[in-house]
């Protein structure tokens, strides 16, 4: 008999649990559909869909009597009537559902439930890309832009809330991929093999405690479903062509996943003019360096891999998997300078032209390997990890640049130069969790990093006697790097005050040793200790805020430490500083959660981050400089520098109202105020803002269309000014056969040939302004398919390794 919910706001709600699992292979499955019904009613009036341990929690329910509904595709439905809510009874355990794969065709099916575009978790944001449609035919940086808290510039620098010290992850683990160019990597996934990004910016212990920004982890697809099935994405347009092709193999306990994507960006040309002042205190003289030209551009890459992934057990999974990574950029361009010198009076000493010719050229291949082994125990969450991976990284390096000076007498300089690198990176850990009661788990672990970096550079400079191009051995060299990183930390998960907070506090202990050839250089080791903790409290099934502080840092890699001089713009060198200490971050967030009975949701979020040893660029002005044996003049170096402390305070919002039942809007907005402060100099305070919106609206016959507008202002540095980066996407995708397959058109600021970017750097000796104009404009086409056959019936089950003869419940807490 169904009791029937009384309009009284306080009356207790309840709330219905549950677990869903493969009937087969005992597996969990994440994103099954979890709908409830009132008795006699056909319609559901609410739904979720479980978790990656398929998990599910329905809350927020009146006393009646329901019915549950539980549905993936290939699986045949599964139905639980009569589920009573009552004042005596209302927190409802269903335990494991177990259903059964069914033989039938991928067009057969239809999926009802959609995970949410964004997931706010305890420690982490999820954005799931299935459903973003003006990043379809882009890349991962495109994907970047729509994601809470995230900042993605025109170049494909990333922030997040603020802060560009980002340790970045391809599901879980790390890749040598983001180790040489993080923009070239980012642009070398294509959006069509993302499944979800997910943003730690409070991450615990378990994770590793580099990266004061927090952590940004790139989900590729895959699949879990029995069968065979895939999907084929192909993108052409002005700016950007890729393709993507997946292909998923489950029987049983065995499962294979591969896939291949590439992508290209086309040759674009940009402008750029650059005009600067710099004063000589010495002789009271001054100079004007004016650069104009252009640059042609082009990028592209691909990657494929494999995985295969055996439930030994019902409690004993192993993962075996491999990847290949391959991408190129190339840009050339001339460059038109004339260089001015005046006296105290403004009367021009000398007045100096010349054409530079540059050309520089990047190439990456990259291996990836890992190993993962999970075991679990009759005790639900009980489970061993244990994870190795070993990254293997080749890149290749040149530039070439001449100046032909049109002033009579001058000799032409020139240079050029080839740089080989090699990288390897393995990473050996084990994780244990152990729960002890209902609201108390332990989890503890140690961790094992060896990185080594070899890299030669070999120049040559251009001879005046003999018009040719010869070694410059003062300009030539090689080295070393080698660091080590020894980690264990221990966690506890615990609930306080019959349930009132939820939380979670570790601490973790690394060492760490760098070793360097660099002549004269011995980098010390050190050690930390990283504690963090995270608290949440749930005010109701729709609502729950959440406190935390995270110790993170970020260590000086390869390329901040080497002290040679990189003189491919003889005007702009930079070089390394291998006196570089590890950057030390204190970071607190406040984080609050509401979601509406219609499926509206925000979130706030506060956050402060405080660090020391602040690692920043600095540029120094120098009217003449010595490199090699060579004297350069009008010169900016630029290096990098502990400067001091920056404190970063600010406002991160995300909300999505659903106006309609075919219209969705979205938005995006962060504020925020960096404070630098460089002893002997003035405190610098940077306010910069974030904000974007999304609008999706459903027509009728399967076609969305969705526009999304973006803004980023522009924001004081401790030596100049960033520039706004403002653009717009329109998009629209028709689905047929049976959503099988879809078309999509998409548009990039159609209507502005150019976006303007405005950068300033100045000092007390020097100023300087930059304009960069860069074809942004684009238009696309993109076409995808599913394809697949769900062939499997249920077979009669096997020993499976004597496990007929394991009395234990089945698998609460495994992997997939």
């Amino acid at each position: 008999m169904g009791l029937k919910a009384q309009p009284n706001n306080n009356v207790a709600k309840g709330q219905v649990t549950g677990k869903v699992t493969d009937a087969v292979t005992k597996l969990p499955i994440d994103y099954a559909t979890v709908s409830i019904f009132k008795d006699g009613n056909p319609s559901p009036f609410n739904g979720v869909v479980s978790d990656p341990k398929g998990n599910f929690t329905i809350g927020n329910l009146p006393a009646g009597d329901y019915r549950i509904a539980v549905d993936f595709i290939g699986y045949q439905k599964k139905s639980i009537d009569h589920v009573i809510i009552n004042k005596t009874n209302l927190d409802v355990s269903l335990g494991t559902i177990s259903i059964t794969p069914v033989q039938s065709q991928l067009k057969t099916v239809e999926i009802v439930g959609k995970a949410p575009v964004v997931e706010n978790k305890i420690d982490k944001m999820v954005y799931n890309v299935a459903n973003d449609l003006t990043s379809q035919g882009g890349s991962a940086s495109d994907v970047l832009q729509k994601v809470p808290q995230v900042t993605v510039d025109i170049d494909g620098n990333v922030e997040l809330q603020g802060n560009a010290n980002i340790r970045f992850l391809i599901n879980g683990k790390p890749s040598s991929i983001f180790g040489a160019s993080l923009a070239d990597a980012l642009q070398s996934i294509p959006a069509s093999q993302i499944k979800s990004i997910e943003v730690i910016t409070s991450p615990g212990a378990k994770y590793d405690a580099n990266g004061t920004g927090g952590i940004i982890n790139i989900i590729l697809k895959d699949s879990k479903v029995q069968g065979v099935n895939g999907s084929v994405n192909l993108s052409a347009g002005t700016r950007r062509e890729n393709g993507s092709f997946n292909l998923n193999v489950r029987k049983g306990n065995f499962g294979v996943n591969a896939f291949f994507s590439g992508g290209e960006q086309i040759n674009s040309t940009t402008i750029n003019t650059n005009d600067r002042t710099s004063l000589n205190p010495t002789n009271n003289t001054s100079t004007r360096l004016f650069q104009q030209g252009n640059s042609a551009f082009t990028r592209g890459g691909y990657q494929s891999g494999i995985s295969f992934n055996w439930s030994i057990t019902k409690k004993d999974e192993l993962t075996v998997s491999g990847g290949f990574n391959h991408f190129v950029n190339h840009n050339s361009g001339p460059t038109n300078q004339n260089q001015t010198t005046y006296d105290a009076n403004k009367n021009v000493l000398a007045d100096t032209m010349s054409l530079r010719n540059s050309d520089s050229r990047f190439s990456g291949r990259y291996y990836d390997y890992s190993v993962s082994y999970k075991k679990t125990f009759a005790k639900e969450n009980q489970e061993l990890d244990i994870l190795y991976t070993s990254s293997y990284g080749n890149n290749q390096s040149n530039f070439f640049q001449q100046q032909d000076y049109l002033t009579a007498g001058i000799p032409s300089i020139g240079s050029k130069s080839n740089n080989p690198g090699r990288d390897h990176e393995t990473d050996i850990s084990i994780d244990y969790t152990q729960p002890v009661t209902k609201g108390f788990t332990i989890e503890t672990g140690a961790k094992t990093v060896l990185e080594n970096i070899n890299n030669t550079v070999v120049t040559d400079t251009l001879s005046n006697a003999s018009g040719t191009f010869v070694p410059n051995p003062s300009q030539t060299y090689g080295f070393n790097y080698s660091r080590k990183v020894f980690a264990y930390y221990l966690s506890a998960t615990f609930s306080l005050f019959n349930d009132f907070i939820d939380g979670k506090a570790g601490l973790r202990d690394e060492y760490t040793t760098t070793t360097a050839d660099f002549p004269g250089t011995k980098i010390p080791s050190y050690n930390i200790l990283a504690p963090s903790t995270v608290l949440s409290h749930k005010i109701d099934e729709t609502q729950s805020f959440k406190l935390s502080y995270t110790y993170r840092i970020e260590r000086p890699d390869y390329g901040d430490l080497n002290p040679f001089e990189n003189v491919s713009d003889p005007h702009n060198i930079s070089r390394g500083n291998p006196n570089l200490k590890p950057e030390i971050g204190h970071n607190y967030e406040f984080g609050y959660n509401k979601t509406f009975a219609k499926g509206s949701n925000i979130y706030i979020g506060a956050f402060y981050r405080y660090n020391t040893n602040d690692i920043q660029s600095y540029t120094t002005p120098y009217d003449t400089l010595t490199v090699g044996g060579h004297t350069y003049t009008n010169v900016f170096l630029n290096q990098r520098y502990n400067i001091g402390t920056e404190t970063t305070e600010g406002l991160s919002l995300f909300g999505s109202v659903p106006v309609t039942d075919k219209l969705n809007l979205r938005s995006n907005m962060m504020f925020g105020d960096r404070i630098t402060t460089n002893p002997g100099n003035p405190t610098v305070s940077g306010v910069t803002y974030r904000i974007n919106l999304n609008a999706t609206y459903q027509f009728p016959h399967d076609l969305t269309a969705e526009v999304f507008g973006n803004y980023n202002s522009s924001q004081r540095t401790i030596q100049g000014t960033r520039p706004i980066f403002a653009f717009y996407n329109m998009a629209v995708r028709k689905q047929f056969w049976n959503k099988k397959a879809s078309i999509g058109l998409t548009a990039t600021d159609p209507f502005t040939p150019y976006i303007n970017q405005r950068t300033t750097t100045f000092g007390p000796d020097f100023n300087q302004s930059n304009l960069r104009q860069v074809p942004f404009r684009s238009f696309g086409i993109t076409l995808s398919y599913k394809f697949g056959k769900l062939e499997f019936k249920k077979e009669k089950e096997k020993d499976d390794n004597n496990n007929n003869n394991d009395n234990a419940p089945p698998d609460n807490g495994g992997g997939k």
